[in-house]
Order: C-alpha cells, then sequence, then structure tokens
C-alpha cells in the first residue's frame, strides 16, 4: 500500500516536472530573459553601491574653499566690478520676510514640504513634456536635490552624478528638516555676477538685506534663479521685470499672496542698480585687480578697493575713444588708449582698448609702442638745463649719423630755426642737431626720473622716439611738467577694507619730489603752448590753457598726442594691434581731436 502511494506520488512529480520543462520549453525565452533581468538588477545594485561609494567627502564639500571677492569701487563710491565669489553672511528663514521663501518655493519646487527628496508628480511631468516637444524643456530637480548638487557635486552632467545627487537628495531628508533644507538652498543658490545666497543677492542687486526685501524684489531673485545671466536686474532690467511678474502671478495662483499684494508689486518700480554701477572700465579694474595683492598680500577674506576712478570721465572718455575710432576705420585705425591722470598722479580714467568683450589686454598699461616726436621733450628740458633757452637757434638741417639718416616729416630742411618753433612745427633735424649737443645719458635720465619705465636703448633715434614706452608712463612724464616739475607715481587703489569695514591699507600723502627745475618747466610749458596755438598741434586746442606734443611714427604706425590742461595730463594712443600702418592718421590728427573731446568733456557739467 505504501509502494503505490509512494509510485503514485512520484508519478505526480514526475507528471508536474514534465509541465515546468514543457512551459519553459513552449516559452524558451523566458529564461534568458529571468537571467538578464536578473544581470540588470545586480548590476544595478553595483552600480548604486559604485555611486554611494564615491560620494564626495561631505564634511570637506560644505567648507569648501572659495576665491574671496574683491570689489573695485570708483571715486564716488559705485561699483566698477567684482572679481570672485560673493557670499554674505548666513540669513535664516525666521529673520526673512514669507514671501522671500515662498516665491522660491512657488516657482522652483511647490510639492517641496510634501515630497521626500525626489517629486515624482513633477519628474513624470518634466518627461512627458519634453517627450511632446523632443527637446530637454523641462526640468524636475527638487530643492533638496539642487542643495544636493550645490554643495556636494560638479555640474557636470553624466548618469553617474545625477544617481549621486539623489541619493545625496534623500541623505539631506533624513538628515535635516525641510526647513534647514531652504535654509541651506537661500544662502548657497547661484544668483548672477559671482554671487551666491540671497543675503548676497540682494545687497548686490538692491543696495540692502534681505531682510528688507519687497516682494516686488523677492520675485525678481525667485525669477533669477531659471536663468541668472539672463534675468539680471542690472544688465537687463526688462527682463528681470517680466519675469518677476510671471513668478508673482504663480503666487496668486497658488493662493501665496492677495490679490491686493499682487498689485501693489506689479506698480512697484524696480530698483535702478545701474545707476549705483559703473558702465564699462573694465581694462581699469583689471588692472587694479592685479595690484592689490602687492598692498595687502594674499588674503582669505572679501574685500573692496576704493579707487581714483572718475565715473563721469571715464564713461565719456570709453566713448569718445570708440565713436573715434569707428568713424576713421577707412583710415585703417583699429585700437586706441587714454589715461588720464590729475597733477598728484591720481588715474582718473583709463581706456585699454575700444571693446573689452572683444580684448581683455591693457594697451594704455601693458602695450608697448613708439611714441615718436611725443617723446622730444625729453630732448628739450634736457637743453634747457645745459643753458638754451626758447629762442636759442638751432640749425634743421640735413645729418648723417653713420648709416641713420632721419628727415623731416615735410622732407624739408628750415635753416636756422628757434628752439620754440623746432618743437611747435616738430622739425626732427632739429631735434636731432640739438641732441648732438647734448648727451643721450641725460635725455634718458630726465625720461626715467619723469616717469618712463621701459628699457630706453642709448641710440641716435631715441631723440626722435624709437623706443618703446607705456601710454600711462607718457602720460606720467607729462604730469612732471604740468605740476610745476615734481615726481609723479600713477596710483589707482586709495583705500582697501574688508566686509566688515575693517581699513586694510590706506593710501599715504608723500611730500613733493622736485626732480626738475621750476624755470625749465616753465619755458618749456611755453614751448608746448606754442605747438597747440600754431603747431603740430592746433586740432587740440581749447578755449583756455593746454599744451602738449603730437608723435607720429614711421610709416603711420602710431599716432600720439599727450598733453595737459590746468586740471587734468592725458595721453592718447591709437594705431593697430598688429603694427600695420594707418593711412595719413598722425598725431596731430586723430589723436589731437581725441584728446580736445575728452578735455572739453571733463569740465562739461
Amino acid at each position: 500500500m505504501a509502494k503505490a502511494k509512494s509510485k503514485k506520488s512520484a508519478s505526480k512529480k514526475s507528471k508536474k516536472s514534465a509541465r515546468k520543462r514543457s512551459f519553459f520549453k513552449r516559452r524558451w525565452w523566458l529564461k534568458p530573459l529571468i537571467y538578464l533581468f536578473v544581470a540588470l538588477l545586480g548590476a544595478l545594485c553595483l552600480f548604486l553601491t559604485y555611486c554611494w561609494l564615491t560620494l564626495p567627502d561631505m564634511s570637506a564639500a560644505v567648507a569648501h574653499a572659495r576665491r574671496p571677492s574683491t570689489t573695485v569701487i570708483a571715486e564716488n563710491g559705485n561699483e566698477i566690478f567684482t572679481f570672485g565669489n560673493s557670499f554674505s553672511e548666513v540669513i535664516y528663514l525666521e529673520n526673512l520676510p514669507y514671501y522671500v521663501p515662498a516665491a522660491v518655493v512657488d516657482v522652483e519646487d511647490k510639492r517641496f514640504y510634501r515630497h521626500f527628496g525626489f517629486d515624482v508628480i513633477g519628474f513624470s511631468r518634466a518627461m512627458l513634456v519634453n517627450l511632446l516637444k523632443r527637446r530637454y524643456a523641462q526640468g524636475a530637480s527638487t530643492i533638496t536635490q539642487q542643495v544636493a548638487k550645490n554643495l556636494f557635486l560638479t555640474s557636470q552632467k553624466s548618469i553617474k552624478r545625477k544617481v549621486q545627487e539623489l541619493l545625496l537628495a534623500f541623505w539631506l531628508e533624513h538628515k535635516f528638516t525641510k526647513d534647514q533644507i531652504l535654509t541651506l538652498y537661500l544662502n548657497r543658490v547661484y544668483l548672477g555676477a559671482g554671487t551666491y545666497g540671497f543675503e548676497a543677492a540682494a545687497n548686490r542687486y538692491f543696495g540692502k538685506s534681505a531682510r528688507d526685501l519687497s516682494l516686488k524684489e523677492a520675485a525678481v531673485l525667485a525669477g533669477m534663479l531659471k536663468a541668472p545671466s539672463r534675468y539680471n536686474p542690472i544688465s537687463y532690467p526688462q527682463k528681470a521685470q517680466e519675469r518677476a511678474e510671471v513668478v508673482l502671478q504663480l503666487m496668486l495662483d497658488h493662493g501665496t499672496i492677495s490679490e491686493q499684494e499682487y498689485q501693489q508689486a506689479l506698480r512697484e518700480p524696480l530698483f535702478d542698480a545701474q545707476k549705483y554701477k559703473v558702465e564699462g572700465a573694465r581694462h581699469f579694474a583689471d588692472m587694479v585687480y592685479r595690484e592689490v595683492n602687492a598692498y595687502i598680500g594674499e588674503r582669505n577674506q572679501d574685500i573692496y578697493v576704493s579707487t581714483t576712478l572718475d565715473q563721469d570721465l571715464q564713461q565719456k572718455a570709453e566713448k569718445i575713444l570708440q565713436e573715434s575710432i569707428e568713424q576713421n576705420r577707412n583710415k585703417n585705425v583699429t585700437q586706441g588708449a587714454v589715461v588720464v591722470l590729475n597733477y598728484q598722479g591720481a588715474i582718473k580714467a583709463l581706456v585699454g582698448g575700444v571693446d573689452y568683450q572683444k580684448s581683455q589686454f591693457n594697451r594704455a598699461e601693458q602695450s608697448l609702442r613708439q611714441p615718436g616726436s611725443a617723446f622730444k621733450p625729453f630732448v628739450y628740458i634736457t637743453a634747457l638745463q645745459q643753458g638754451f633757452t626758447p629762442e636759442s637757434l638751432i640749425a634743421d638741417e640735413p645729418i648723417r649719423i653713420k648709416k641713420w639718416t632721419p628727415e623731416n616729416y615735410d622732407k624739408k630742411s628750415h635753416g636756422l630755426v628757434r628752439l620754440t618753433d623746432a618743437l611747435a612745427y616738430s622739425y626732427n633735424l632739429a631735434a636731432v642737431q640739438l641732441a648732438q649737443h647734448l648727451k643721450r645719458s641725460d635725455i634718458i635720465h630726465n625720461a626715467r626720473i619723469m616717469g618712463i619705465t621701459t628699457p630706453l636703448e642709448d641710440i641716435p633715434a631715441l631723440v626722435l622716439g624709437a623706443a618703446e614706452v607705456k601710454v600711462v608712463d607718457m602720460a606720467a612724464a607729462y604730469t612732471s611738467l604740468a605740476n610745476g616739475g615734481y615726481a609723479v607715481f600713477p596710483y589707482a587703489i586709495t583705500e582697501i577694507y574688508s566686509r566688515d569695514g575693517i581699513q586694510l591699507y590706506q593710501r599715504e600723502i608723500n611730500e613733493p619730489q622736485r626732480i626738475l627745475d621750476a624755470q625749465n618747466v616753465v619755458d618749456l610749458t611755453q614751448m608746448m603752448t606754442a605747438v597747440i596755438q600754431r603747431g603740430t598741434g592746433k586740432r587740440a586746442a581749447l578755449p583756455s590753457f593746454a599744451a602738449g606734443k603730437t608723435g607720429t611714427t614711421q610709416d603711420h604706425r602710431d599716432a600720439w598726442f599727450v598733453g595737459w590742461t590746468k586740471d587734468y595730463v592725458a595721453a592718447v594712443w591709437v594705431g593697430n594691434d598688429d603694427n600695420s600702418s594707418m593711412k595719413g592718421v598722425t598725431g596731430g590728427t586723430l589723436p589731437a581731436e581725441i584728446w580736445r573731446k575728452i578735455m572739453l568733456s571733463a569740465v562739461e557739467p
């Protein structure tokens, strides 16, 4: 009996096994599919484990180092530019008006307080929109995911980074409360122009603390989260206004604000941040930034740098140079530079090129160009030191020095001429003949003490400006004549202080150092007024006092005008970066005209 039961049971098992084999036989593809599924599941687990194990050090990421910010400020207190990343003190939710965090939640993650770090509904909606539009049209990152990315990860787009972002979001949701996560976000989110966090952004764009933001201003900042550069209220006020209206409408639709608050916010004028910011002056700002460490050394704190820049004069000088170059492009003029100093050497304006966006090279401070006849005042001041007078006669006649045979611009010689006339009409032969009575080492010495910092080769052609100089150095050298013979060291920085208001540096006013005889300076000044009154610089003539000198190099590769009025000294250079020749442009034409316009603009109300 037992045997029968055993056989019967074995028979049932055999039939069941046969049916099972038959099932898989009929569905031969099922086993490989199961194996594939198990393999994929294992691979996914391994990948998730790998992503978790390769997460960055969270404690180090929270305290990551940043480049301290350097804000360069004009003489009137307006901002020129900020270098580095700007962070401010931590701001907490309880210190903010309710609508500041509410605007962020409404526009970035309306289910923030209801999801677990990943918004399934938002993700599904975004994927559907992207599929329908066949492009990436919507994102679905929650605020928690954005905090994870901002704090711990890079912006590199990869599957690994996205998975790590999600894992970190789950960790953040477990570790912190929703309000803590939102606080982290508000203090670390990027809001354009190197600014991180709502407190820093409120200071930059509205000149106030985030505690004092209006509803309209909160909407502007919340609107910037989508595209900080595109909706920057300083650069694009109209776009920022339109985006803020979208945010306000969302807040109204979500019931965050009332109809009355909505209407009132729409009527509120947008803060004009642009009027507190200098337009342009980037070459100047770059120069100042390069110099800061020489004043206070390496630092780990944000600083503000007060400078000598005259915002009005700077913006006028930039516009005049740009327009003048544009109007003369048919003469193959593509570049220029301007430096304006006061009598103490403070840089009131500096234009390093016609378009900073196209070229950051600073032609006013970094470029080396031949000054041509603008170098001659160093020859004439040396002659005055050796007993010559403005009325002394010198032969303007052909001369040969070894293989060098200089000539005048008009290809003529003019016989015996007074020194005043030789300088006024820029006679080359007279200048070379005069230099034969002098020591070139004395000429070089005068150029040096007056402000020329570049190498000056002791060759005969030096007296006609064959050496290369900087525009800012030429302005400084002429300032030594303008101020009566005192040494000048161009400077741009007057004070440096920390974000907390602690003074780190203040420029000291030193006793003026006389380097030139006062009477010699008076004599040379009279000679250089003749340059403008009746000589090569007539196009620089002003209604009041002006003195200066033109300069043109061989084949019209460089053209200069350097001169001064009772208030300012300015050096103007035009030419081409590739050193190609201009078409008939001399120091007495375009540079003199630019100089005159800038000097006239300096006295305009």
